[in-house]
């Protein structure tokens, strides 16, 4: 599996997804978000891409091409700077829920870094670079 956010400014409008990486099917796709960041989207997806994985019980990868991601993952946090207001409490909500399946939960998914340059974009990019 692949993933990847979109964002439309710091903070914007914000999407992110899972892919099927040889394909590029849609497995899950979440957003528009108001007051946004990409790096959450990122976090967002590369956790939902574990519970995914996790509960149909799928012997799959993860590659992301998030570093901010990867480290958030690791700390079981977003860690973000971000003002939570009522605009993006949908947002927030699944920031928290999302923080609370990585403490709750373990899981043996492989996560890798992609390498944009050496593979070009990541299959889940949403193409508006």
């Amino acid at each position: 599996m692949a993933v990847d956010a979109a964002c439309s400014g710091n903070p914007g409008v914000m999407e992110f997804r899972g892919v099927i990486a040889d394909t590029g099917t849609e497995v899950f796709h979440r957003g528009p978000f108001v007051q946004g960041t990409n790096n959450i989207g990122e976090f967002l997806a590369l956790v939902l891409g574990l519970a995914y994985i996790k509960k149909y019980n799928l012997n799959w990868v993860i590659y992301t091409d998030s570093v901010t991601a990867l480290a958030w993952v690791r700390q079981k946090r977003c860690k973000t700077k971000i003002e939570w207001n009522a605009s993006n409490q949908d947002l927030f909500f699944m920031v928290r829920k999302a923080e609370m399946w990585l403490h709750d939960n373990t899981w043996t998914t492989p996560i890798y870094k992609w390498d944009t340059k050496a593979w070009g974009e990541i299959p889940a990019d949403f193409g508006r670079k």
